[in-house]
């Protein structure tokens, strides 16, 4: 999962010594869950997401930069969130840089913008309400 999160090329971890391998083990197994996407062929992560139900935050959603456009971090966005309103009704958020594809993505999954973050980066929330709303649309545009 660390070579993705060093891969992308947007929302760059200015600091990698700060996420140890130690952390990806308490977000996984203590704090909430993950999900991976790997390659066919390869068997190579491309992509990988992270919720945390302590702190009710994506902890992490990212694709391997060699893997955009493949409907994967569409594909681990709905897993993760699918898990995380069965286990709370609590709304959920996270925060990305402006201007990137990331912050485009979450406005179009139904995340709203609720300020900003003393970085700079855009916060959003998304609820179980607004959630299900999104697949209902999901499965009539179908």
């Amino acid at each position: 999962m660390s070579a993705v999160r060093l891969a992308v090329t947007e929302n760059v971890l200015r600091d990698p010594a700060l996420i140890t391998p130690a952390d990806y083990a308490d977000y996984l197994a203590q704090r909430g869950r993950g999900w991976v996407a790997e390659a066919e062929e390869s068997g190579r992560i491309v992509g990988f997401a992270v919720v945390d139900l302590q702190q009710h935050s994506v902890w992490a959603l990212f694709v391997h930069p060699d893997f955009d456009q493949q409907g994967i971090g569409r594909k681990l966005h709905h897993l993760m969130l699918a898990w995380y309103f069965a286990h709370t009704p609590e709304p959920v958020w996270l925060s990305t840089d402006p201007g990137t594809r990331a912050e485009e993505f979450y406005r179009r999954q139904g995340w709203q913008a609720t300020g900003r973050t003393g970085s700079g980066e855009v916060r959003f929330e998304l609820s179980q309400t607004a959630w299900q709303q999104r697949l209902a649309a999901d499965s009539h545009a179908r």
